[in-house]
Parts: C-alpha cells; structure tokens; sequence
C-alpha cells in the first residue's frame, strides 16, 4: 500500500502542470532527523490521497537539516517554482532562516512542527500560521506534570538552538521547584556521557530533556546503560512512535507531554491511525498527524478560498473548519494553536513500544507570546 500510495502521490507531481493550486514542502529527509520529516511529508500525503483532489502540486525537497539548503530551496520553489503555499520545516533554527523571507513575499507558509518564540509574538505575520504547537507548549505541560508528581528538584538539558532554548524556557515557565542543574548540549550531539555524569551527581529528583530524533534515541539508550534511576519527564518529541522502537524497554513507564495520542478516542482520529497504519506498516506518530492535519487544514481553506485572493484565503485558514486528529482545535490571535495537552505514559503493546494518555497536563492551552502578536 505504502508503494501505491507514494507511487500515486508521484504521479500527481508530475502532472503537476494542470494543479490550480501549489505547495512547496521542504522538510528533513536525510541525516538522524529524517524519521520526522518522513513522517510529516507521509501525514500530508495521506490526507491529500484521500481528499480525491487534483488540483494540488505537492513539490517536495530535502533541507538535509541545513539552514543554507533549507534558503536555496525555498529561493527555487518562491522564485522559480512559483508556490502558492509552503510547509514541511521540522527544525526551528530551518524554520528563522525560510520563514520570515517566505511569507514577506506573499507565501502563505502552515507550519507542521517547528513553533519559535520569535514567530508567535512581536514576529508574528498574517501569512504565518503554526498547525501544530508554538514551542514552548509541551514543556510547558511537562513542567505542569513535574508539579504534580511532586518533582521539586529537576536536572533539565536541551540542545543549544531555537526549539531546546525555547524548551527549557517552557518547562521552567510552568515548573515550582528548583533545578539540580541546567545545560545545552550540541545540536545533533550523540554522546552523552558527560551530561549523564553531570545528572547523577547533582541530587535531582527528576529529569526533564527535550532531544529530538536520533539525539532522543542516544540518550535514552546511554541512561538506561548507565544505571541512574532518577525519573525521567518530557514532551513527545523524545518519545515518540520512532524513538520509542528504537530504544525499547528503556523507556517503559516514562510520562511524556503531547497534544496528540493514537487513542485519542474520535472518530477522525481512529480513522487516521488505522488507515496511516494500513498505508505505510506502521504505528503514526506526532508528526505524522501533524502532516495530516497540516494538509486538511489546507484542503479546507481551499473549498472556500483561492490563494490569489491572499485575504478571503488567509481568512478561511483562521477558521480550521477541518476535523483535527487531536480533536478540539483553533487558531488564537497570532494563528497558533489552542489546545488540551495530555500527559501520556510510555507501554508496550504486543511487540510495539507506545504511548497512552493518563491525564490531561494542560486545558485548552494558548502559547505565553500571543499578547506580543500584534498582528497588521
């Protein structure tokens, strides 16, 4: 199925000339962050598969997780290609190089993922809306739990770029007690030793980290080797449906924040796990419904909006008449998300490693820079 549906997907791309309507996806396909943005380009191809639409142009590029590749590419695909709308950016620091340029010349950009500070408050724009989460969000939630669980001592450590500085910011933001320790590490680092070292010896009661892709998958394998017990708090991101097969048993019974679970018990959200799962032989993960929604967000602004009409489009955007997968789902003032954050537990079913929800850690939340957000 999966070869059938890219294979489709592909056609469509190459008939692509007859498209009213064209959308510049530069995502993460190469390099340890790959399985995200394979995810995200999956969800969106599937909501568009089943949409039954075609007069959508999906052009699709690799950023090799590259600032500079990431700019060359979206030059070609405004300049050259001529899109109407462009998505797909996974990393924050990809996001500040593409973002801003893109949408003061005129393209509507949806984000699936990345949500930095500095585009949700005074850098907010009209053509700028974020379909997932601005940053901070599930740190944020994660520091809630920690409250919860009666964590007053936590050892947090992200990587040094927009999104790990934005998460610790988060974290903090909603967190009571005090920090046993605080550090940035590398972006795209895969040794751990010395952080590990640094964890044990400080007395925390707790650690919170924020590592995406395979710097999640490094961590958690070295910690669980080396022997320290402390409890472990994060967002989804490190222990997400990717992470979580390659790390295993490792991970079992860690809480995890997210604004999206497979059971998430809706009717949309059961059909888009089934069928993502039918499609591509495995379990969706955050980013693959974030792919998805990103694309009906889309197909739902274009049944009442063409792109040329820049307002009438931008106006239906506003309005997320779509059925989200994480169920109840709108836009606050600066066009990011308001939204439940649930706390989920790490499981294992069967032979598959996965998350379910425990509780809600954050209801019906909106991000800390929407009062910035003036928006023109």
């Amino acid at each position: 199925m999966k070869k059938l549906l890219l294979t489709t997907a592909l056609a469509a791309l190459a008939t692509g000339a007859q498209a009213e309507v064209k959308v510049g996806m530069i995502t993460t396909l190469s390099g340890g962050g790959a399985g995200l943005g394979l995810d995200v380009r999956d969800g969106f191809l599937l909501a568009l598969a089943q949409s039954g639409r075609d007069d959508i142009e999906l052009v699709v590029e690799d950023d090799q997780q590259k600032p500079d590749i990431a700019v060359q590419v979206a030059d070609k695909m405004i300049q050259s290609e001529r899109v109407d709308v462009m998505t797909g950016i996974i990393f924050s620091n990809l996001a500040m190089a593409v973002i801003p340029s893109a949408v003061n010349q005129g393209v509507v950009y949806l984000s699936p993922n990345a949500g930095p500070s500095q585009l949700a408050g005074r850098g907010c724009h009209p053509n700028y809306f974020n379909v997932a989460w601005q940053n901070d969000n599930l740190h944020e939630a994660a520091g809630a739990y920690a409250n919860t669980a009666g964590y007053s001592n936590s050892f947090i450590l992200a990587p040094n770029y927009p999104a790990g500085q934005d998460a610790l910011t988060g974290y903090k933001r909603m967190y009571e007690g005090e920090l046993a320790g605080e550090i940035y590490t590398q972006l795209g680092q895969t040794d751990y030793a010395a952080e590990i070292a640094q964890i044990r010896a400080s007395g925390a009661d707790s650690v919170f980290f924020f590592l995406p892709g395979g710097m999640g998958i490094s961590f958690l394998k070295q910690y669980a080797d080396s022997g320290v017990d402390i409890p472990v708090v994060g967002p989804a991101f490190s222990f997400d449906q990717g992470i979580l097969q390659a790390v295993g048993a490792a991970a079992l019974g860690v809480v995890n924040t997210a604004q999206w679970s497979k059971d998430i018990d809706i009717p949309v959200n059961q059909a888009f796990v089934e069928s993502f799962q039918a499609e591509f032989g495995r379990l969706p993960s955050l980013y693959a419904s974030q792919g998805f929604d990103t694309a009906n967000l889309l197909i739902s602004a274009l049944e009442k909006a063409d792109p040329s009409d820049n307002d009438a489009f931008r106006a239906a955007l506003r309005e997320a008449d779509f059925d989200s997968t994480r169920g109840e789902f709108r836009f606050g003032n600066n066009q990011h998300p308001i939204q439940t954050i649930y706390a989920r537990e790490v499981v294992q079913e069967g032979d598959v490693f996965t998350n379910r929800i425990i509780g809600v850690a954050l209801e019906d939340h909106a991000d800390a820079y929407a009062a910035e957000c003036q928006m023109p």
